[in-house]
């Protein structure tokens, strides 16, 4: 038989529950915590003070409430002096913040991305960024890890890039050339970016309180984060979501998995560029050159976004039947897409998809924006400063 946790060992998980709640919901007030932790005014206090000691979170007076007695303490997360970096491989660019507990972007930084560099080049890049944030910290500051958004089939395992079409790397060891650039001393997690992106918004964007969420992202190639029950999908090895590579048209555009009429074929960044015409641009400022002038009435992209919708929404139909969602948001370039074919989507949906599974499902863009894949990256990062406050 199992011996029962110790105490030692139910303190660190209520240290953890605690410090979980404050950096998802912000400062707090003692008496809000014992509610919400079922805990006792006594226990909240000690692990309160462990926490500060910790150099983790501050206590202070609320600001005035107006209301008679004393009031209850509370409790905010040390937000500047304890960060983690985070950073986005995209297509185009090289995204890398430094984000405090609570979720606050503190600083950002952004560089073109070369076509064609590998991992082991894209690595100083992301430190060098690094290096000039690093001299915007304060004096004292903690860094308790780094995570990594990259377009791509990420091994769960040690964060291996398996394959990135988009990006145009196979079996990169992307967590290790980070972490060895950034000193060795930071743990780095390795995420896809759609997956990181579903975690972020579910926490602190457009999700918060819908347990069954699907987050597309979109550029030149299309993925899926799922969460399920309150819980992300990620499958056995951290390849779950590829739903860029449904085949929706088996006779369709050959795609760069090797596959022919997979769904990024369609709805993707240069599915839609093929369809208006525009055969050797690429970017969100060259989706937003066929979307603007359909808002506008030209017709030649009116179709252009028809066709691409009407293709997003088959898609999202057979989502919705298979997985059944409160929420589907549309990120990245999909965005976009959505916004101007929102008509198409929804007709599709409403055509194809099971009555009983499609009819509280909502349709939205997110809350985070550009940023939610680094804010996903963060919290990838902050994950075992939670799950044990004090083993960091």
């Amino acid at each position: 038989m199992r011996a029962g946790p110790s105490q030692d060992e139910i303190r660190r998980q209520n240290l953890g529950a605690l410090l979980r709640y404050v950096h998802v919901h912000g400062a707090t007030s003692r008496a809000e915590l014992t509610t919400a932790l079922g805990l006792n005014r006594s226990t909240i206090g000690a692990l309160t003070a462990d926490l500060a000691g910790a150099g983790l979170v501050s206590e202070g007076a609320p600001k005035e409430t107006g209301r008679a007695g004393r009031p209850s303490l509370v409790v905010r997360p040390e937000s500047e002096r304890v960060f983690a970096y985070a950073f986005s491989i995209e297509v185009d660019r090289l995204r890398a913040a430094r984000v405090g507990l609570g979720g606050e972007v503190l600083d950002c930084r952004e560089l073109p991305r070369p076509h064609g560099p590998a991992a082991g080049e894209a690595a100083p890049l992301l430190a060098a960024m690094v290096k000039e944030m690093h001299q915007g910290a304060p004096a004292g500051a903690i860094c308790v890890g780094a995570g990594v958004a990259v377009a791509g089939m990420i091994r769960r395992d040690d964060g291996l890039v398996r394959l990135s079409p988009t990006i145009g790397w196979v079996d990169e060891p992307l967590g290790e050339l980070l972490s060895a650039e950034l000193g060795g001393v930071r743990p780095v997690a390795v995420g896809n970016v759609a997956d990181l992106a579903v975690l972020a918004e579910h926490v602190r964007g457009v999700a918060v309180g819908c347990d069954n969420v699907v987050y597309l992202h979109g550029d030149a190639g299309v993925g899926a984060g799922i969460v399920a029950g309150g819980r992300r999908v990620t499958g056995h090895g951290g390849y779950a979501g590829e739903v860029g590579h449904m085949v929706v048209n088996p006779g369709g555009h050959p795609c760069g998995c090797g596959s022919r009429g997979c769904w990024e074929t369609e709805i993707g960044e240069h599915a839609l560029l093929r369809a208006a015409g525009r055969d050797g641009v690429e970017g969100r400022d060259a989706i937003l050159a066929v979307v603007d002038p359909a808002a506008r009435g030209d017709a030649s992209a009116q179709a252009a976004v028809r066709q691409a919708g009407d293709w997003l929404g088959f898609g999202v139909a057979n989502l919705v039947n298979v997985l059944n969602p409160e929420m589907v948001v549309f990120g990245g370039t999909l965005r976009d897409l959505y916004l101007a074919a929102a008509a198409q989507v929804r007709s599709r949906l409403n055509s194809m998809a099971l009555a009983a599974s499609r009819e509280h499902v909502r349709l939205r863009t997110p809350k985070l924006g550009d940023d939610a894949p680094l804010i996903g990256a963060a919290e990838l990062a902050f994950e075992r400063l939670l799950a044990d406050p004090l083993d960091v």
